[in-house]
């Protein structure tokens, strides 16, 4: 989901409803002194958002702790794993905290590009919902504190769905559709003049399609004591990107669409159904369609699960100020009124569960009568459906791999062949690690 947060720089205005913006804060304060520094001076804090949906939360730690100066540099999404493995695995001491993508939490964890926090396990724990706990740990030990979560809706036009006579899904999580109907629905509203029944958000990416195979049964395609065994042809995998692909094949979903495009299918009345994450919330209360959402669909007779997760940030064990930076990851991620900063100026949920209380009613209202009932579809999606993405030091190679299947697939490449290709591909891979 990140790129997607990145593409939401957009909606600052937006944000603005939560908080103030604010300026980036002081000059640097002092130099760093020792191993752990003496928790004043400067924090250089690397990430790939734009400065300014960090600018509220620097400047509200910044007024608890006067005598630390935190200075954000940004690198582009696209190269921020490769700037990390370059600096991190150069010792760079210039980088105290950066966010760490949760999936690849591990391997960071694994190479030595992170500080232990441990120490923080139980208050981690007693803030943030489970899934949000458990990302953060490799081989028992707490890694990086949670800072902000994700989950995806069924957006729906309503103009689209009256003219073809086909009743709107409820927000209600009791009456939530399967994917069965929603896609015979679609293909009703197709049929009335709409031009794509049904777009996917992040059409490629593992963050949305792990979802469609755990509801199949075919779990995370993850297992293994050591998490290092592919599990991707079994029935429910196979059962889940058939579906994605006839999705396809059929002209329901549109080929040739990257992730950047799908939005403005649905903001332009294109799409009778869009799944999509919060951050979609500000653009759509933008646009003149009349829209509504409900919860993300499952396969009858499946479980019902929602994608999770999103950015963590970490402790650089290289850096020489490690006292203050620890205090910058406590308030931003564990202090409800530092983590509900981190989201003044973007719609993302925020992980510390407080926080989350007190801005999913402020995210409902942003939507008007569109997203009533979203606040508490947010939270039951949280706490009872949310799976979050496998534990694993070898997160990056699935990832990347699984993605060209997934184009391949959506593309017309027969479903068992290409999961079996790419099952051999993962493996070989693994074998280097």
């Amino acid at each position: 989901m990140k790129h997607k947060i990145i593409a939401a720089t957009s909606l600052l205005a937006a944000g603005a409803l939560f908080l103030g913006g604010c300026s980036t804060g002081a000059p640097d304060a002092g130099p760093k002194i020792g191993s752990d520094g003496t928790g004043t001076g400067t924090v250089s804090f690397l990430g790939p958002e734009d400065p300014a949906i960090f600018a509220p939360v620097i400047e509200a730690f910044q007024a608890k702790n006067p005598d630390i100066t935190v200075k954000y540099s940004q690198v582009p999404y696209d190269q921020i794993n490769s700037t990390l493995q370059q600096r991190l695995g150069a010792k760079d001491d210039t980088i105290d905290v950066y966010t760490v993508d949760q999936p690849r939490l591990s391997q960071l964890a694994a190479q030595g590009f992170l500080e232990d926090l441990s120490s923080l396990k139980d208050q981690t724990k007693a803030a943030v919902h489970e899934a949000q706990y458990s990302v953060n740990l490799y081989q028992d030990k707490m890694w990086a504190l949670p800072v902000w979560n994700s989950t995806q809706l069924l957006f729906f036009n309503k103009t689209a769905l009256r003219a073809a006579g086909v009743d709107y899904p409820s927000a209600d999580t009791a009456q939530r559709k399967t994917w069965e109907q929603i896609t015979k629905d679609a293909k009703t509203v197709q049929a009335a003049g709409t031009e794509y029944g049904l777009v996917l958000e992040q059409v490629e990416a593992y963050y949305m399609l792990q979802a469609l195979a755990e509801s199949a049964g075919g779990g995370s395609g993850i297992t293994g004591d050591d998490n290092l065994k592919v599990d991707i042809t079994n029935q429910g995998w196979e059962k889940a990107l058939q579906w994605y692909s006839d999705t396809f094949s059929s002209g329901l979903s549109p080929r040739g669409v990257n992730s950047f495009q799908t939005s403005p299918l649905f903001t332009s009345g294109k799409a009778a159904y869009f799944v999509g994450g919060p951050w979609d919330v500000g653009a759509f209360a933008k646009t003149d369609v009349d829209w509504g959402v409900a919860p993300m669909p499952y396969f009858e007779g499946g479980s019902k699960v929602t994608p999770t997760g999103s950015w963590s940030w970490g402790i650089n064990p290289a850096s020489k100020n490690k006292a203050a930076a620890k205090k910058f990851l406590e308030f931003a991620s564990l202090d409800p009124a530092g983590n509900l900063a981190t989201t003044a100026a973007t719609t993302i949920i925020p992980a510390n569960s407080a926080a989350t209380e007190q801005y999913l009613p402020k995210l409902e209202a942003l939507g008007g009568n569109r997203t009533k009932g979203l606040a508490a579809l947010i939270t039951h999606e949280n706490t009872e459906t949310a799976k979050p993405r496998p534990v694993t030091v070898g997160y990056i190679q699935f990832e990347e791999i699984m993605g060209k299947a997934f184009g391949d697939i959506r593309n017309g490449s027969p479903v068992g062949e290409r999961l079996k290709q790419a099952a051999q591909q993962i493996t070989d891979a693994w074998k280097q690690l």
